[in-house]
């Protein structure tokens, strides 16, 4: 039967210990609470899992612990994205053999290539599995977009790359590519903020920062307006808009582990460049959490 991808996916954060290493047993208690708290599936190493500060093995072990211990109750996709083709591709068939759902590819970062060096890019990464391929387009950290002809492309030339991540920001982007793609190919919001707005021109769902925190409140807004109840839907935004801002106060994962933190789920631990969130701005984030019932 083929996957849908629909719903909530959380971009689950990467937690360290005080010696900086990966905190297994947090990220144990962090998978555990995405299953109570009801959502689709989960995309360890993603941005805001910190995937550019770790090791091929520590991305490697991050992506099975996460298949192991979702036990079959969530989907993984896994992130999978490089700016180096090979390292791409040593990375998806590591996340194929763990036994990953689906597969997260970001667009190449830092380098810039062209339309057809995307295309080229993702079709090298394609041809070597038939897992599920989720594209992933976020200008404001890459410095391109996936344009809509290359995404068309793409999904004639290679049937397991089957939807896109979109985090450029507006509805009519998803609108252009719901029309040039049709309902069959799947369309998650990267922003937050933005998945209602984005899901009422058509997109199927989200990858949410926010669900590490909330995992119960995110999916029931998702099924709210999957199951027809947009009212339902507006509500739960509107209770939790100014939190879905807050997490971006600064660099993310930065806000989100902060949070995790004040909940006393996790250490708030981030890997340099990365640096620990501001007292002004722990503060704000805070207040903001107690504002929307966060943190009670």
């Amino acid at each position: 039967m083929k996957t849908k991808w629909t719903g909530t996916y959380t971009a689950l954060v990467t937690p360290f210990t005080r010696d900086n290493k990966i905190d297994e047993d947090a990220f144990a208690g962090l998978i555990k609470a995405q299953i109570k708290g009801g959502v689709d599936g989960v995309v360890p190493v993603g941005t805001t899992g910190e995937s550019p500060t770790l090791g091929m093995e520590e991305h490697i072990r991050v992506i099975r612990m996460a298949v192991e211990l979702s036990e079959g109750k969530l989907k993984v996709m896994a992130g999978v994205g490089a700016n180096c083709t090979n390292e791409a591709i040593e990375l998806t068939q590591a996340a194929d053999e763990a036994g990953a759902d689906g597969l997260l590819h970001v667009a190449p970062y830092y380098n810039k290539p062209s339309q057809d060096g995307l295309f080229q890019h993702f079709h090298a990464v394609a041809r070597i599995t038939r897992r599920p391929i989720i594209l992933y387009s976020i200008p404001s950290r890459c410095g391109i977009e996936i344009e809509v002809e290359t995404i068309d492309r793409l999904a004639h030339d290679s049937i397991n790359i089957v939807g896109i991540k979109e985090a450029g920001g507006t509805p009519d982007r998803v609108s252009q590519i719901r029309s040039r793609m049709g309902r069959n190919f799947y369309i998650l919001s990267g922003d937050d903020a933005m998945t209602l707005p984005f899901m009422s021109v058509g997109a199927h769902g989200v990858v949410s920062v926010a669900s590490n925190v909330i995992p119960k409140e995110i999916s029931h807004m998702v099924r709210a307006f999957e199951m027809g109840k947009p009212d339902v839907a507006l509500k739960l935004h509107s209770k939790y808009y100014e939190f879905f801002k807050a997490l971006f106060i600064e660099t993310n994962p930065v806000p989100t582990k902060a949070a995790l933190a004040l909940k006393g789920l996790m250490r708030e631990n981030v890997r340099l460049p990365l640096v620990s969130i501001s007292s002004a701005n722990r503060k704000q984030l805070q207040k903001v959490m107690r504002a929307t019932g966060v943190l009670k």
